[in-house]
């Protein structure tokens, strides 16, 4: 049986795997937050069964953290003849396909983190709320480049309609 979402004469485009520390990193700092804080609350509140609802979400963190390197491997774009065509997603696949006729804003955007591994995130909108796509973990020459050619691919195609 033949995975139907599995596009074969796609080849993709991966994020970098310097991503895999951002986003390890940022779901560590919300995790000492959040346990920290059921922590807290179960401690001054002196209820017994709070600590098992921090301990519960303890796990989850791991378990998250855990997965990152293959959610972040699962991450892939390709620019196709009429649009570029993005993938995220284990258990939920999301595939999203955006004319560039459609485009309408290319941003960057890098974080403190990511620019101390010189990565970037792009961003690029549509009309449609639905088809934004965010590229994260893309190295900051390589974003560039992206951006330019996704700009000049919107130009022109807009220029026909």
């Amino acid at each position: 049986m033949t995975d139907r979402l599995e596009l074969p004469e796609v080849s993709w485009r991966r994020v970098s795997p310097r991503y895999i520390v951002v986003d390890v990193v940022g779901y560590i700092v919300f995790a000492v937050i959040m346990v920290g804080a059921g922590a807290a609350v179960a401690y001054f509140v002196s209820i017994a069964w709070l600590w098992w609802i921090v301990a519960a979400l303890a796990v989850v963190f791991v378990f998250t953290i855990a997965l990152t390197p293959r959610r972040v491997r699962a991450i892939g774009y390709q620019l196709r003849d009429d649009d570029v065509l993005f993938r995220r997603g284990i258990l939920y696949q999301r595939f999203v396909a955006v004319p560039y006729g459609r485009m309408q804003l290319v941003d960057i955007n890098r974080g403190p983190l990511d620019r101390m591994l010189g990565l970037s995130e792009l961003k690029f909108v549509t009309a449609a709320a639905a088809t934004g796509v965010v590229i994260p973990g893309l190295p900051e020459a390589d974003a560039e480049e992206l951006r330019d050619r996704l700009v000049a691919l919107a130009e022109s195609r807009r220029a026909g309609l």
